[in-house]
């Protein structure tokens, strides 16, 4: 896709912890630009398995029809020319060619609204999340409850076995509430913190 010179979209990200409502939230402002008349293409990667494999689905059950692809290049294959919005939900799991076809997208005056963890369980900046909050236009983080004290929530705590996972345990880890739980700062467990977290 070459670049336009013409109006441009613009990019909004909405990010937290896992059970934080950011399914929920890319799906109910999605809802919203059908409601405009806007043509609405919604974007999953197939890496997520853990419901229907043609919607993207929040936990309270809220849902929207959407395209499963490997790669963010596959994007461009389902965008027509009367496209304006493009929602893309676990934007994590993607690899950072995601900032580039998302970079595209708005040069072609498409506003892409993005929802994806920007920590990972051991709560490292998330693949190509973080570059797309820096770049993006408006930024909307969402806090979940923590299952063990009730206060705000940042963080997504993996448990093996009902215990922490250990830090060198591998990234990606599709599950639900029998792997992730929502936690604060305060209960949140890692073993360790990598390099780039500690202070000289």
């Amino acid at each position: 896709m070459a670049q336009s010179s013409g109006s441009k979209g613009k990019l909004e990200v909405v990010c937290g912890a896992m059970y934080s409502g950011k399914s929920e939230e890319l799906i109910r402002r999605l809802k919203r630009q059908k409601i405009a008349q806007k043509e609405v293409i919604v974007i999953k990667p197939t890496i997520d398995t853990r419901r229907e494999a043609d919607f993207v689905t929040s936990h309270d059950g809220s849902k929207i029809a959407a395209f499963a692809v490997e790669q963010a290049t596959q994007i461009y294959d389902l965008i027509t020319p009367t496209t304006r919005v493009v929602g893309i939900d676990e934007a994590q799991f993607f690899s950072h060619e995601l900032v580039s076809v998302v970079l595209e997208l708005i040069d072609k005056n498409i506003t892409v609204i993005i929802a994806g963890l920007n920590l990972d369980f051991r709560s490292v900046p998330f693949g190509p999340m973080p570059t797309l909050m820096a770049l993006a236009d408006t930024v909307t983080k969402l806090s979940a409850v923590c299952v063990v004290c009730g206060d705000d929530a940042f963080f997504s705590q993996r448990l093996v076995d009902g215990q922490p996972a250990r830090y060198e345990d591998k990234i990606i880890q599709v599950g639900a509430q029998e792997a992730y739980q929502a936690r604060c700062r305060n209960c949140y467990v890692i073993d360790k913190r990598g390099l780039w977290q500690k202070t000289v």
